[in-house]
């Protein structure tokens, strides 16, 4: 069964994890969190890839929505990372690299469905 067809519910339960997930690896305190020694804005770059890719496969009708809840999200996670003291930094070149993760998850969507026609 493809993932779109699932109803509302349980698609809006499994994306709300992937960002749920997202969202706590970007707020977290640094120390908490595995050290990957990766380049900062390709780790966002690709996290953001995934979450909007997750979004394409589970709503693959509402490209846009997804590009802006990404980009929405992306913008908010900076806010809050320069605002609570868990000692991370608001950066808006993250928001630049979140928004190539975006870009390329849509490049891809579309490529996708180039293909299928």
């Amino acid at each position: 069964m493809a993932l779109d067809r699932l109803p509302l519910a349980p698609r809006l339960v499994l994306y709300a994890v992937a960002a749920g997930v997202l969202l706590y690896l970007c707020l977290a305190p640094s120390k908490d969190l595995p050290s990957v020694n990766v380049w900062d804005k390709a780790e966002h770059a690709l996290s953001w890839a995934v979450l909007a890719g997750a979004g394409l496969i589970l709503f693959p009708r509402h490209p846009g929505r997804i590009a802006v809840f990404a980009l929405v999200f992306g913008g908010v996670v900076e806010v809050l990372q320069g605002k609570l003291p868990f000692g991370r930094d608001m950066d808006w070149a993250d928001v630049v690299a979140d928004a190539v993760g975006v870009a390329a998850s849509l490049a891809l969507y579309a490529l996708m469905r180039q293909v299928r026609r």
